[in-house]
């Protein structure tokens, strides 16, 4: 799009109040083609807004992409996360939300220090739970308290 096509747009703002109508031209001038049939407006707005955005600020950046196209194609495997010092898991069991932040000590939950997710969930439910799993954090967490790694010199 030029510069003034650009500036003829509407600002994103202003699409959360359009009419359906409005979307659709809207999708129209952006696309040149007609939505997909049946787009629900939530869908209409999020692309269109998204769309909007592009014009205006530019497009991703090919690095983004590059990961996206990579992830697409199964080709790259996910870095192992562990949560580090200051972090917070929630959970909510049986109707009650409980809160446990990470520290260089531990996980503290209740105010008291407990070395593994494992040991936490076991307080909660108190049953034999992987902490992980239980809070809900992604594969290959660390499970002990180990809040930063660093590399052998």
């Amino acid at each position: 799009m030029t510069h003034n096509e650009v500036e003829s747009l509407p600002p994103i703002s202003n699409v959360r109040s359009l009419p359906r109508e409005a979307l659709l031209a809207l999708w129209i001038e952006l696309h040149g083609t007609p939505p997909p049939a049946r787009l629900s407006q939530t869908f209409l707005r999020r692309f269109i807004a998204f769309d909007l955005q592009a014009c205006t600020k530019g497009p991703l950046p090919q690095s983004a992409k590059s990961q996206l196209a990579k992830l697409a194609a199964g080709k790259t495997s996910a870095a192992k996360p562990v949560l580090k010092s200051r972090g917070r898991y929630l959970r909510e069991w049986n109707g009650v939300t409980h809160v446990v932040d990470v520290t260089d000590q531990g996980h503290l939950y209740k105010g008291e220090t407990y070395q593994s997710l494992s040991a936490v969930a076991r307080a909660i439910t108190g049953a034999h739970w992987s902490g992980p799993r239980f809070f809900g954090a992604p594969r290959g967490t660390s499970e002990t308290h180990s809040p930063v790694r660093r590399r052998a010199k």
